[in-house]
């Protein structure tokens, strides 16, 4: 519980709050429009084709055209799970969690969505069991994909994003991706958290004097991980 006697935001009767809350709104119409003209760019990029990769899903081998479930576009989430490692990453898992769409809302736009790791198949849906996700998961483990694109470093070491890919007369084309910050557009625990008085709490951010802030990510736990080293301790 953040201690709101420490710091807080100024108290004001409501027409001067209404003022302030005015006097806000064309820098976030200038936010709107600046997006609106990035997305815009966005869609006039080339594209480069991929190979048909095969993974391996839960059914058994399953190439990269598969994925697109018959739609022509595809969104891949990049989460990393070494294949060493018993569970996903923290961060990525808080991705899972807030950057993923209901599939139904995806399908009357052509777009399809699945995840790929590198850890081996077993790995993944027992995660994913434990998370209650349901998007479609699918183990790189096998093939080169995330080598030959950057999602796994030279010499090992993982990377988080996201991909978008196009298909064209039965050929893979890569047409995006994005990771590190890139991927606060798709994050709806990102968006909410930038509406509060006391935004993310990360220390990089523009807060007054006394807010709560803290490294970035120290809050991040994986979903069903928040509260217990309190009730370990106990």
């Amino acid at each position: 519980m953040i201690d709101t006697t420490a710091a807080h935001p100024p108290i004001v009767d409501r027409e001067r709050w209404t003022q302030a809350r005015d006097a806000l709104l064309p820098l976030e119409k200038a936010e709107t429009r600046l997006r609106d003209a990035v997305a815009a760019q966005r869609r006039r990029l080339p594209m480069t084709e991929v190979s048909n990769y095969t993974f391996e899903g839960e059914g058994g081998p399953v190439r990269l055209l598969e994925l697109f479930a018959g739609h022509s576009q595809l969104i891949v989430h990049h989460f990393m799970f070494d294949p060493a490692w018993t569970q996903g990453c923290t961060f990525c898992s808080e991705d899972a969690d807030n950057c993923m769409p209901h599939l139904a809302h995806l399908g009357p736009y052509d777009v399809s969505l699945v995840r790929v790791s590198r850890a081996p198949i077993e790995k993944l849906l027992a995660y994913s069991a434990r998370m209650g996700w349901t998007v479609p998961w699918v183990s790189a483990y096998g093939c080169t994909f995330n080598q030959d694109w950057g999602w796994t470093r030279p010499g090992g070491g993982e990377v988080s994003g996201f991909s978008v890919y196009l298909q064209l007369e039965g050929r893979p084309y890569l047409t995006y991706h994005t990771q590190a910050r890139g991927v606060e557009l798709l994050s709806s625990l990102a968006g909410h958290l930038d509406l509060t008085p006391y935004g993310r709490q990360e220390t990089w951010e523009d807060a007054p004097p006394g807010w709560p802030q803290t490294p970035p990510f120290t809050r991040i736990r994986r979903h069903d991980e928040y509260g217990r080293a309190d009730k370990d301790a106990g």
